[in-house]
């Protein structure tokens, strides 16, 4: 059960990155190489979907686990876990920042695009404080492959976050209409 759920986890941490770099290309209202906008938001959802399942796949069977010992009160409340209480801590806080991010998604049409949205930037709270405790509490945290993926993972993150937050992130509505033209001084008349 233990290496199910310590697998389940590093899959549901790479596709939690996926996810993350899938809904900053959809909020930047660009295709994906051949990927047009549209389906970019529907992999980003997807993939956003898979990764809950995996993350449930996580942390179920450490629940049955005799080695893990985890109870419910630890996947819900941080800190309280026995073994390495902080880096378990830090996955409880990601893990409730994803349930939330995941509720507001299910009832996004009953809040509203301003509360989704909101509630979304969670996510850039959620991702280092889960990949933080998938370094921190795996008893592979600090091996070679664990640590280059983890590298790898935040360089793709932090490239992805420093785009979104630069000038030229959003495709405007006027470019979209030029088809692309209007940016380097194309537009049609």
């Amino acid at each position: 059960m233990w290496a199910f759920g310590r697998v389940s986890g590093l899959v549901s941490m790479v596709l939690l990155t996926a996810s993350v770099l899938l809904g900053i290309l959809a909020r930047s209202g660009r295709p994906l190489l051949v990927i047009p906008r549209f389906s970019v938001t529907l992999l980003h959802r997807n993939i956003s979907l898979l990764a809950v399942v995996f993350l449930v796949l996580h942390v179920a069977p450490l629940l049955l686990d005799s080695y893990a010992r985890v109870n419910v009160v630890d996947v819900v409340v941080p800190f309280l876990g026995s073994y390495k209480p902080f880096w378990q801590g830090l996955g409880t806080v990601a893990l409730d920042l994803v349930a939330a991010v995941v509720l507001t998604g299910v009832f996004r049409h009953r809040l509203g695009p301003r509360t989704f949205r909101t509630v979304h930037w969670l996510s850039y709270a959620m991702w280092p404080l889960a990949l933080a405790h998938s370094v921190g509490n795996g008893t592979d945290g600090t091996s070679a492959p664990v640590v280059a993926a983890a590298v790898v993972l935040c360089v793709a993150v932090l490239a992805a976050a420093a785009w979104r937050m630069s000038a030229g992130f959003l495709e405007t509505a006027a470019v979209r209409r030029s088809g692309g033209n209007a940016r380097k001084g194309w537009g049609r008349p």
